[in-house]
């Protein structure tokens, strides 16, 4: 009986890889050198795996895909954090395209003089808000951390309850520490009192901190301080209040139900209100300071803004964005996170059955989620769409996920179900290529 023979025998050489006519292509809109960089890094890693070079060629061209591109969102998560959270309004991508070149992100056109990069986004957040003043940084957690740093140093009291953990580790306590300022907790997981915040204010204290919970509730035998009698202490005994209101709701909203929303924090006296721009505002990722105008300028002029500053895409998405809010009907028809929120059951179970008639299977009823931190309580009522001709669930979806764009999907009781909740229309028109691609 003879010894096998080894398939990396017939492994090509780096050249004879080139010469083939699609590799030729590749290399055309890619460029050489980072082709023949992918073919060595192709075929060492096949040498070590003792592999042959059946789909070498489909390998490359999967390798030489840009790591950051569309994806289409079959989760039934709008605001899927992995996935970058809101979706863009078509105004705001305009925005960004046109502001890609030269633009005038720190330029005043009435005097050719420098301008401010808060100047786009201030105007439409003081008409929203009411707060007297605003300025962008990165995320909220950079907006939250640049808010403490401009106290100065000194103690900050927070609830117990409200010292939680987001997404990637970053814990409350920790962003206060990065600060420099002092942590004075109050209070218990489940209740915290105006007393109990009465009872901590010092004179080392400069500020009292109310915390959004992101994806984590405490229900049952809970309180909380309201926030007019937080503002009340605060003003009493001189100390900033500072609200990080998390999600990004602007006014109350019965369709945010347990949501805090900017324009009642403002109202109620907050010092400054943080918030994110990629939430239930349909923007951007970027973190929203608004509040009173001398403690914004303090943001402003930290030397913490120049490291968290958002650049001109951005704010020029962000803008857009801001500007569809002003008009909340075409905000709830234009903004997609809004409009996914704000499609009936009815209207996704619709679009589920021509889907499904489109690609060949099963409609099923399934729960979507908010996501990104945000109304983790509320249950959407969807639907979704197994195909049929798919026999291991695994492998169908893991060649979906090869597609161009990927389909992410998730699993359930043996088949890959793709949920309608956070599709567009451009999804739906090409989920029946992207199906039958994978079955075959």
């Amino acid at each position: 009986m003879g010894v096998p023979e080894d398939p990396r025998r017939a492994l090509p050489s780096v050249e004879a890889v080139l010469g083939d006519p699609v590799v030729r292509e590749l290399a055309g809109r890619h460029g050489r050198g980072r082709l023949v960089d992918e073919v060595r890094a192709a075929l060492a890693e096949r040498r070590a795996a003792h592999a042959g070079p059946e789909g070498l060629v489909d390998e490359l061209a999967g390798r030489l895909r840009a790591s950051l591109g569309p994806v289409v969102n079959g989760t039934g998560v709008i605001l899927h954090t992995n996935l970058g959270r809101a979706p863009l309004a078509p105004a705001a991508i305009a925005a960004a395209v046109a502001a890609a070149g030269a633009c005038t992100v720190e330029w005043r056109r009435e005097d050719g003089r420098r301008g401010s990069r808060h100047s786009h986004a201030a105007g439409h957040l003081r008409a929203l808000t009411g707060a007297e003043d605003a300025c962008v940084v990165n995320t909220n957690a950079g907006a939250v951390l640049l808010a403490l740093c401009s106290l100065g140093g000194g103690e900050v009291v927070v609830s117990r309850g409200q010292l939680v953990e987001i997404g990637g580790g970053f814990r409350v306590p920790d962003v206060l520490a990065a600060s420099g300022l002092r942590l004075v907790e109050v209070g218990t997981t489940n209740r915290t009192r105006i007393g109990d915040y009465a009872g901590a204010v010092g004179d080392a204290t400069v500020a009292i901190l109310r915390v959004h919970p992101s994806n984590f509730r405490t229900v049952g035998f809970t309180e909380e301080a309201p926030l007019a009698a937080l503002a009340g202490l605060a003003r009493e005994r001189s100390v900033a209040l500072l609200d990080d209101a998390g999600s990004g709701v602007i006014a109350a909203d019965p369709r945010f139900p347990d949501e805090p929303d900017v324009r009642s924090s403002v109202a109620a006296g907050c010092d400054l209100v943080c918030f994110s721009a990629d939430k239930l505002l349909g923007g951007p990722q970027a973190g929203l300071i608004v509040g009173r105008a001398e403690a914004v300028a303090r943001c402003a002029a930290h030397p913490l803004m120049r490291a968290l500053r958002p650049d001109k895409l951005t704010l020029a998405a962000l803008e857009a964005t801001l500007a569809l809010h002003r008009d909340p009907e075409r905000a709830w028809r234009e903004i997609p996170a809004l409009r996914m929120l704000g499609t009936s059951g009815e209207r996704r179970q619709g679009v589920a059955t021509a889907l499904a008639a489109a690609v060949g299977g099963e409609v099923v009823a399934t729960v979507g989620r908010v996501g990104g931190g945000t109304l983790p309580l509320l249950e959407l009522p969807s639907w979704a769409v197994a195909p049929g001709g798919a026999a291991d669930a695994r492998e169908f979806a893991r060649r979906l996920r090869g597609g161009d764009p990927p389909v992410v999907a998730r699993i359930a009781d043996g088949r890959v179900l793709i949920d309608v909740l956070a599709l567009s229309d451009d999804d739906l028109d090409t989920l029946p290529r992207l199906v039958e691609e994978a079955r075959s």
